[in-house]
């Protein structure tokens, strides 16, 4: 079967962003007889969209730079090793890492995300009998389960008070849904650690007894930052060259970092988000390789990987103008998934059907964002109907928009520009772990609803 799955994603997923063409076809054709609206309202409604998603663009660039330059610290690289020299043999090897990455990913899915490569990374170097393709694999599937943690947006949004939550459910939530009720829900917490067990017990198993397919040791050299200039002789260091290789610069803005974000978390309620993690991973990275224009090498060394991100965010941004859009004919393309799923509903099945309309659309809207927007009118309102609880609703919702992640290369791109592998290289693996951890979450959103 893992052959089977493996050969079938190597034969028909193509590069990232030729699957990002495909989508924005299929959502096209599909939007035109399903919202009854004309070929030029779907090309305004993907022209409309395709800026929309710029400064998240820039985030998630952001988080693949400040991570990789962060990781290239000395004493980070260092730490890195001393870890990844654990596991000795190929097995352990899959397993400690799944564990990392899902463990990481639930505190803070842009952390989770860097650390689990990098540290895969590492350990290929380590073990070179290991196979490379399901170690890489087994870092990505740990992703699974960051809409149910503690940085998944969706989640956070329900407990953030304001008249913003209101009207993106249509007067439903009137009040915040604490995080007790979703992320910190027992039967949440159930579903995640059942979830991790079994991707660590199924990438374990998945490993070859033969055929492995281990990683060329070109990719895994250690590429060190150049400079465009090299000072000689004993000449004295210039002014300028003294600010470039002042320790003290680093230490004082890092200082300021620093102290903002304990400010900022400490005592203004703020939360460890995104634009923190990447905040987190800056002022580290400035302090530990210890002057500014050993950062700045490191850095421009790193931003060739982000070229993925910055290419392909405009073209799924694009896309989720397609399926937001609101033509003459008054129809959402959104609005008419969500409907689907509504209309054959019970109490009991509609967390479920809640997930898997999700899990749909996340195939065209790889954003927690994106899924507030077209479902939150309508999910809440169809569930208080129901008479589920609100909390169940946003959490079957966030399962949805992590669970196809798996087989959605859209959010392995940072992962991939660090492991210099292609999507078709490990999603066979992790459309494995598609079938298994689908059955656990589906399960567990029928238990919860009884």
């Amino acid at each position: 079967m893992i052959k089977f799955c493996v050969k079938l994603v190597q034969r028909w997923l193509p590069e990232p962003f030729i699957f990002a063409i495909i989508l924005t076809l299929v959502a096209a054709c599909l939007a035109m007889p399903i919202c009854h609206q004309t070929p030029i309202e779907v090309v305004e409604h993907w022209g409309g969209g395709v800026w929309n998603l710029l400064a998240f663009a820039m985030q998630m660039a952001l988080v693949l730079v400040c991570g990789s330059t962060l990781a290239s610290a000395p004493i980070v690289k260092k730490g890195i090793s001393a870890l990844a020299s654990i596991p000795k043999s190929p097995a352990a090897a899959i397993a400690l890492v799944t564990a990392v990455a899902a463990i990481a990913c639930w505190l803070n899915w842009g952390f989770g995300l860097i650390v689990g490569v990098i540290f895969a990374k590492e350990i290929a170097r380590k073990l070179p009998n290991v196979d490379y393709r399901l170690l890489i694999a087994s870092a990505y599937s740990g992703f699974v389960v960051w809409h149910a943690g503690l940085s998944g947006s969706i989640p956070l949004t329900m407990a953030t008070p304001g008249e913003a939550l209101t009207a993106a459910t249509n007067g439903i939530l009137t009040e915040p849904v604490p995080v007790s009720q979703t992320i910190l829900n027992p039967y949440n917490l159930v579903i995640v650690a059942v979830v991790i067990v079994a991707i660590v017990i199924t990438n374990t198993l998945m490993h070859p007894k033969k055929d492995i397919v281990t990683v060329d040791p070109a990719l895994l050299a250690e590429d060190k930052p150049t400079s465009k200039m090299n000072v000689t002789g004993d000449s004295p260091l210039t002014p300028a060259q003294r600010m470039e290789q002042s320790r003290l610069l680093s230490w004082i803005v890092a200082i300021i970092g620093f102290a903002y974000l304990f400010i900022h978390l400490g005592f203004r309620g703020g939360s460890f988000d995104l634009g923190s993690v990447i905040m987190l991973f800056l002022f580290l990275g400035v302090l530990l390789h210890g002057t500014p224009l050993a950062y700045v090498r490191a850095f421009t060394h790193a931003a060739t990987g982000a070229a993925g991100i910055i290419l392909q965010f405009p073209f799924y941004a694009g896309i989720m103008g397609i399926i937001t859009g609101v033509g003459a004919s008054g129809i959402c393309f959104g609005t008419v998934i969500a409907n689907a799923c509504i209309d054959i509903s019970t109490p009991v099945t509609y967390p479920l059907l809640t997930f898997l309309c999700a899990a749909v659309l996340n195939m065209f809207v790889p954003s927690g964002g994106g899924h507030w927007a077209i479902q939150a009118p309508i999910m809440f309102a169809a569930g208080a109907n129901l008479g589920v609880d609100p909390g169940l609703t946003g959490t079957a919702i966030a399962w949805g928009d992590a669970w196809t992640n798996l087989i959605q290369p859209f959010w392995a791109i940072p992962a991939l520009a660090i492991a210099k592998l292609d999507a078709k290289d490990i999603m066979g693996f992790c459309l494995i772990d598609l079938l298994i951890t689908g059955i656990i979450i589906c399960s567990g959103l029928l238990l919860w609803a009884l």
